[in-house]
């Protein structure tokens, strides 16, 4: 009998929540086989097995909340594949309420060993979320291992198109359905997942703690999308990356920070941090949150080298992917809220940093040329909140119209590396 436990996760994270299980009781996995997916504060992270045999035991539901060195579930290495003890649900002690929807762990229908597909853990779980039987899945494998890019493409076919949706385990935080005692019309109480609950709580102790203000100032964007209109075929031919916008405001906050290193510090007691690196945190909307990857070392990257990161990023938080060092340390924050339309908005700090820059939505306005003249310009209006603590007010202003100058001046960023 082997015990899984929850291993160290990493010096700032304790405990978890059970997201889900992506084994039944009485799978077979080997050594590496991811079997269980763990929602820390930061980021979702897959468990796997230390050994290989049969999952006998489940201890935990999804839900519950595990800390460092608790046992979850149980490997028998000598058990023929399909058993189970008679006990296989979870302790007495982590009842679960009967109004509220969990993904079960109970083994599905076993079928003979002969006629039983194999499938790969992460093929089996996404085969139960969408309610395909894995022995109608063809398999691309020469071995004949059923693998997700198999389930993905069965998807595909016109027959699972068109088959009657089937209800599957849901990974979403879990619903009360019924009327809410509390009010006289239909609710839905829905759980705050871990995530969520620590964006929250992190964002009110941030206005709690940081004396907060917002700076504004406005960008005329003409300069940089004529450069990008006459090099992006071209760099990306050399590159193999997009030139986007991030990279010239990444690196315009860069050079505006060695300028005004009060922003790119942070209060630890009575002392300040001056950070003399320059790690960008990119504000990015994933399924599960807002989440803040790290461009790390942006002052020694050159514009294709943080486009890639920033396009990696983004899809590895698309994807669910960003691991523990992708969101740890960060120096400041650029958040994008132009991509969904903002105008205008006052971000709040990601602590302990003490400076953020929001960008907004380039919007054609009338501008004044000269007393004379009037034309009209893509602008954008730049948003910076910092600490007033430690950052006083010239130095914020004077920060924000640099970054503007460089913006304006986008060939000048070229020679600031």
């Amino acid at each position: 009998m082997i015990e899984i436990k929850v291993p160290e996760l990493a010096e700032s994270i304790s405990e978890g929540t059970i997201s889900q299980w992506l084994i039944n009781i009485g799978d077979k996995v080997a050594k590496g086989d991811s079997i269980v997916e763990l929602e820390t504060d930061k980021v979702n992270i897959e468990l796997n097995a230390e050994d290989s045999g049969v999952i006998t035991k489940v201890l935990k539901e999804p839900g519950d909340t595990v800390e460092v060195g608790d046992v979850i579930a149980i490997i028998e290495e000598n058990a023929a594949e399909g058993s189970a003890p008679a006990a296989t649900t979870a302790a007495p002690e982590q009842p679960v309420q009967e109004t509220i929807n969990q993904p079960s762990t109970q083994p599905e229908p076993e079928l003979p060993k002969a006629e039983r597909p194999i499938a790969s853990p992460a093929a089996r779980k996404m085969a139960r979320e969408l309610g395909i039987d894995l022995n109608q899945v063809r398999s691309n494998d020469p071995l004949g291992r059923i693998r997700p890019d198999d389930v993905k493409a069965h998807t595909q076919t016109p027959a699972v198109q068109e088959a009657p949706k089937v209800e599957k385990a849901s990974t979403k935080p879990a619903v009360q359905k019924q009327i809410d005692e509390e009010f006289d019309k239909p609710v839905e109480r829905v759980r705050m997942s871990r995530r969520r609950q620590t964006i929250a709580k992190r964002l009110v102790e941030v206005q709690h703690t940081a004396a907060m203000l917002t700076t504004f100032n406005e960008v005329d964007m003409s300069a940089i999308m004529n450069l990008r209109s006459q090099r992006k075929d071209a760099f990306f031919e050399k590159h193999g990356v997009r030139l986007g916008f991030m990279s010239f405001f990444t690196k315009a906050v860069v050079s505006a920070l060695k300028q005004f290193p009060l922003l790119n510090a942070e209060i630890q007691g009575d002392e300040l941090i001056l950070k003399k690196f320059y790690d960008i945190g990119i504000a990015v909307a994933a399924p599960e949150g807002l989440v803040v990857p790290i461009v790390r070392d942006a002052n020694k990257k050159n514009f294709a080298e943080i486009e890639g990161e920033i396009s990696n990023l983004g899809k590895k938080a698309r994807d669910n992917a960003l691991t523990l060092n992708d969101l740890q340390g960060g120096t400041f924050t650029i958040t994008n809220g132009g991509v969904f339309g903002s105008l205008m908005s006052t971000p709040i700090l990601n602590s302990p940093q003490v400076g953020i820059l929001g960008m907004h939505k380039i919007q054609t306005r009338p501008v004044a040329i000269d007393e004379v003249r009037m034309e009209n310009r893509p602008m954008m209006y730049i948003a910076l909140s910092y600490d007033h603590r430690i950052v006083d007010g010239k130095e914020a202003v004077s920060f924000l119209a640099t970054v503007k100058e460089l913006l304006e001046d986008p060939h000048s960023l070229l020679l600031e590396g």
